[in-house]
């Protein structure tokens, strides 16, 4: 190799200070011909594996590296005002004992020595140089300030360090940014023999993309372009420059030709030096620690299984016996027998903790091998699913054992996997957020100093793709059709500039967090595989420096830990059920045929019921009738944009109003079940296997051929399946039209395996809600967190089943909601402003000590318990404490004499003068004026969320005409589109947004004693209306239904203000 290489290289892994991706970096490499790079990113190691796969890939050789943080003193040291300075430093893989070192130094640098940047020192690099080239830095490094500083004897100091240190291997970098550096430079290299190398510092492709990287900045440092004294690049090329651009750069810094030249070839020894290479695709996965007396991981599982069988199954049949064997020949065969063990120990250990775990996740519910180990509850057999969909033994890659648990126990699954495997080989697993189209747009425009109303028109502009729920990339093309937009874009130039900037922007990873579920588990400990940090937002918590698919890519196991509310929801209810009813009710008890719960199912209940509570899901499930668990399961598959178009069709031939007919009649018994409907991917592979002769791994290859929407795979799967057809005797004509049924499955294909599974937790919750309605609501308040509408929403529910939600009070409440009799009782610490650790402290107190007899000996009591003076408002405010006898206005009149009267009566009572904590009372100041009731409800909306005592609205609906005036409950139903209606009900959100046109529109959401419903106040309306949207407001409505999104709305014609 004898051309340039650049060896000092930022990518947009260095968060918020490398603008590059690595797609650009390598094309730009490749396109000036370049045969190797390396990656140099901030203290990390991130990029590393995308890089290397695409790199070589492209035919360029890649270089692993890190432009290190080193400290001025020891890592360890961290005191305020010396050590947040730090010195910088290259340091390139060799070799694998190279590697492993990096990231040694780099897990260290975060876990050890993380003082505003993660830092390495002397000592590190003394134990882990082995297999690394070290190159001196930019103008930020040691040598560098050093010689700056005009002290020639310390740079000499700190180059010959590192010359002893690294040998050969250590490189003084010569770059052309900095021209002061030059000569210093040189005389140090000369005088120690120490070859140079030329390095560009690049953190952007061309130059042109300067003025974004210095936006890139100053999103980075939160301030303006225009701000004095920001962090800049300003007036520095860092530009991937060609070798041309470098020696000329170069010699323009100072630096002679002879120089120059050798600084440049020095680049290319040292990339022919590092031979590293990641051996991707080779499985590295875990033991599972047998038991003693065991021989071997799979001669366990089959024991295991064995024993499943006759636990779970009961009778071993000859189809039971067959299946099984032919799934752990498929186990045994690609070696995942302790894959399998892993998960069944991690699940049943939950189990046996009495953690609710889900019946099954994706494709996991194929394996009977899953069921009978107690992985999952789906018998595969039962409901004809395939165990190829989910290991098919032609792709080399581990299976994926999606598993949920109730998600307020999720971290004890993880604890135990550390507490079995060790805390060093156990992981969560990180991500990146990148900037999207609206972000790019609204953070570009805050650091270039645009306002706030512009940036957020244009970023509006930006249409969503409804299948992600984001904004699509590419703002360039929504310039094109946009016509709105793109007319800012060609008139407006502040339009320009921020469109452009946005663009260049977009895709950009902003910062790091922790995956929803990914954790890793290695044989080895981790850091032989790859780097660790700590979670960006809890530092307790250690998490990869490699993403999901990196992780799979380097053939780590990965196991996916869901939370899932729903599960949480139901543990709480069976809780309820044996402490209320003295029931121990298990989930696998109850019965799928129970008619209640259908009967309640048809008539759409199901507020809070998992996957079926939206109105649009309602509706349909109003149309569908389910009577049976396959109803509900085609629903999770149907409900969803591309096949929701096909309800219709679905609920016509459930009833019998559209003929139900086949192409051919093979497919018969494929698609009777979903009424001659392709909905389910293991229909598609049925049909491969059953018309064309394909074998099962082949029809899985097939599903993921059509997946990937390959035209190229598509035509040979095509051609495949039709001759394999008319081999079975089906004439070319019908082959082709069957053929013509598999490209539209990329849409719509869903796993049933997953449907079963998600229906049952559905079904299940479904059977609770109908049977249990207390414990079952109870749950459902208690895991809504902090979104009061939800809350709103589940109370409303609650009493429209008959179920009262009493008022929070002092001496009946405790922390959460909680059943009181066939009713609930509202918890304190779903009061706003008082949180659960003193409303723990309050029950306990009042359990111990008895009920609270006065204000007064509430105060007393509770003071030492961080009662302060916001919380008494809250509780007082939401008449919490109104069963201590004194009215709110008398109590808020005197919460600071209460507060301090408390404060020396406790004091007193520790000393002994009241001789017991019930005896202390004090008088109040009577309030001149009590509280209106319009106040009281007030009071309640904003601390609980939600009226509980009475709606505003139950007085003004006695006298309101009935034949013009109807509930919002009456816009929901069959029939109801176009419809015009009156209602009225009290605003409890508005939004106001900018449409394409400019003009300003209003989304409303009012609710009365009946429902709750969105109203759009379109420009023209708003303008008439203005002042009457704002939330807590009483209205009338004149409207027309719409539902055009599957959930009723009312357009908005007039509007007037009810006074309360």
């Amino acid at each position: 190799m004898d051309k340039f290489v650049h060896l000092h290289t930022h990518s947009h892994y260095s968060l918020l200070d490398g603008l590059s991706k690595i797609d650009q970096l390598v094309d730009r490499a490749k396109e000036l011909g370049m045969e190797a790079l390396a990656i140099t990113d901030h203290g990390n190691l991130y990029g590393s594996v995308e890089f290397f796969k695409k790199a070589t890939k492209a035919g360029i050789k890649p270089i692993i590296g890190l432009e290190a943080y080193v400290a001025t003193r020891s890592r360890h040291d961290k005191e305020s005002g010396i050590d947040s300075t730090r010195y910088h430093l290259t340091l390139l893989v060799k070799n694998e004992i190279g590697y492993k070192n990096l990231v040694q130094l780099v897990t260290k640098s975060h876990l050890e020595g993380f003082y505003y940047k993660p830092r390495i020192d002397k000592e590190l690099l003394e134990k882990y140089h082995e297999g690394l080239i070290c190159l001196s830095g930019c103008f930020t490094s040691e040598l560098s300030r050093a010689i700056e500083h005009g002290d020639m004897r310390k740079a000499k100091e700190v180059a010959s360090f590192y010359k002893k240190l690294f040998g050969d291997d250590y490189y003084i970098e010569i770059q052309p940014q900095s021209p002061e550096l030059v000569e210093g430079q040189i005389k140090i290299a000369e005088e120690l023999g120490i070859p140079m190398v030329a390095t560009q510092d690049s953190h952007y492709i061309s130059k042109s993309d300067a003025p974004t990287h210095e936006v890139l900045l100053a999103i980075q440092t939160g301030n303006k372009l225009d701000d004095e004294d920001r962090f800049s690049f300003s007036g520095s090329d860092s530009s991937f420059r060609s070798e041309e651009e470098m020696q000329a750069a170069l010699e323009e810094a100072g630096v002679d030709e002879k120089h120059a030249k050798e600084a440049i070839h020095n680049t290319a020894l040292v990339a022919d030096k590092c031979d590293f290479q990641f051996k991707l695709g080779v499985l590295h996965l875990p033991k599972f620690k047998l038991p003693e007396g065991e021989r071997d991981s799979f001669t366990y599982l089959k024991e295991l299984v064995d024993a499943g069988i006759k636990k779970r199954i009961g009778k071993e049949t000859k189809e039971v016996r067959e299946r099984a064997d032919h799934e752990l020949a498929i186990i045994q065969k690609t070696g995942f027998s302790d894959y399998f063990l892993i998960v069944q120990d991690m699940v049943n250990w939950a189990k046996s903790r009495g953690i609710m775990v889900g019946p099954g996740r994706g494709s996991a519910a194929g394996s009977l091998v899953s069921y009978v180990l107690n992985i999952t509850d789906v018998n595969p057999l039962k409901y004809d699913l395939l165990f190829e969909r989910f290991l098919n033994p032609e792709r080399n890659e581990p299976p994926d054992i999606d598993l949920d648990f109730a998600d307020h126990r999720r971290e004890e699954v993880i604890g135990y996997l550390r507490e079995t495997y060790g805390d060093d080989h156990v992981a969560q697993i990180i991500t990146f957020g990148t900037m999207a189209a609206r972000q790019a747009i609204r953070d570009a425009g805050r650091a270039m100093g645009l306002p706030y109303p512009f940036c957020d028109k244009i970023a509006k502009l930006i249409p969503f793709n409804p299948n992600q729920g984001r904004p699509k990339s590419e703002i360039q093309t929504y310039i094109e059709q946009v016509p709105e937009l793109g007319a800012l874009y060609r008139q407006d130039p502040n339009a320009k500039a921020l469109l452009d900037t946005a663009s260049n922007l977009e895709g950009v990873a902003r910062h790091a967090s922790v995956h929803a579920c990914g954790t890793v588990v290695t044989q080895e400990p981790i850091t032989q595989y790859l780097a660790l940090q700590r979670a960006p937002q809890d530092e307790n918590s250690i998490i990869t420096q490699l993403e999901m698919g990196s992780i799979l890519d380097m053939g780590l196991l990965k196991i996916d830990v869901l939370g899932l509310r729903n599960l949480s929801i139901m543990e709480d209810t069976l809780r309820f059920i044996k402490e209320l009813e003295g029931k121990d009710l298990k989930i696998s008890e109850i019965p799928l045929d129970d008619e209640e719960t259908y009967k309640f199912l048809q008539e759409a209940e199901t507020i809070g019921i998992f996957q079926y509570e939206s109105s649009g899901m309602r509706r349909y499930m109003k149309d569908i009738k389910p009577h049976e668990l396959e109803d509900l399961i085609a629903l999770v598959a149907l409900y969803r944009p591309g096949p929701m178009e096909l309800i219709p069709s679905y609920i016509k031939r459930k009833f019998g109003k559209e003929k139900v007919e086949h192409i051919h009649p093979k497919l018969e018994p494929i698609l009777k079940n979903t009424y001659g409907i392709g909905i389910y991917q293991e229909q598609m592979m049925r049909i491969a296997t059953d018309l064309a002769g394909y074998t099962l791994p082949e029809a899985d290859t097939l599903r993921k051929a059509i997946g990937k929407k390959i035209k190229t795979l598509l035509d040979a799967q095509g051609d495949k399946m039709i001759k394999g057809m008319v081999a079975n005797g089906i004439d070319e004509k019908t082959a082709k039209k069957i053929w013509d049924l598999f490209p539209p499955f990329a849409r719509y294909g869903f796993p049933r395996a997953h449907a079963v599974s998600y229906a049952l937790i559905g079904y299940w919750t479904a059977y609770l809600k109908t049977r249990y309605p207390e414990e079952f609501m109870t749950s459902l308040l208690n895991h809504a967190g902090n979104d009061v509408e939800r809350v709103a929403v589940f109370i409303q529910e609650a009493e429209r089943m008959g179920i009262k939600v009493f008022p929070p009070d002092i001496n009946k409440s405790v922390t959460d909601f909680a059943p009181e009799g066939n009713n609930i009782r509202f918890g304190l610490s779903a009061i706003k402003n008082v949180g659960s650790a003193i409303t723990e402290n309050i029950v306990d107190e009042r359990l111990k000590n008895g009920p609270f007899e006065s204000l007064a000996d509430f105060a007393l009591r509770t003071r030492a318990h961080n009662l302060n003076k916001r919380v008494l408002e809250s509780l007082i405010k939401s008449g919490a404490l109104d069963s201590l006898g004194v009215d709110r206005a008398t109590a808020l009149e005197n919460m600071d004499y209460l507060l301090k009267s408390s404060s020396e009566g406790q004091s007193n009572n520790q000393n002994g003068l009241f001789g017991g904590v019930h005896k202390f009372e004090i008088k109040l100041k009577p309030a001149e004026h009590k509280a209106k009731k319009a106040d009281l409800l007030a009071w309640e909306k904003e601390l609980l969320g939600l009226y509980v005592t009475e709606h505003p609205l139950k007085e003004i609906l006695k006298d309101v005409n009935s034949d013009k005036v109807h509930p919002i409950k009456s816009a929901f139903g069959e029939n109801k589109e176009g419809k015009r209606i009156m209602t009225c009900g009290v605003i409890t959100q508005v939004k106001n947004i900018v449409t394409k046109n400019g003009s300003v529109m209003a989304f409303a959401k009012i609710e009365d004693l009946s429902d709750t419903i969105e109203v759009l106040v379109f420009a023209d309306t708003l303008a008439k209306t203005k002042d009457l949207w704002k939330e807590n407001k009483a209205i009338y409505v004149t409207g027309r239904v719409s539902n055009r999104d599957g959930e009723a709305k009312i357009i908005c014609e007039s509007a007037k203000e009810i006074n309360l």
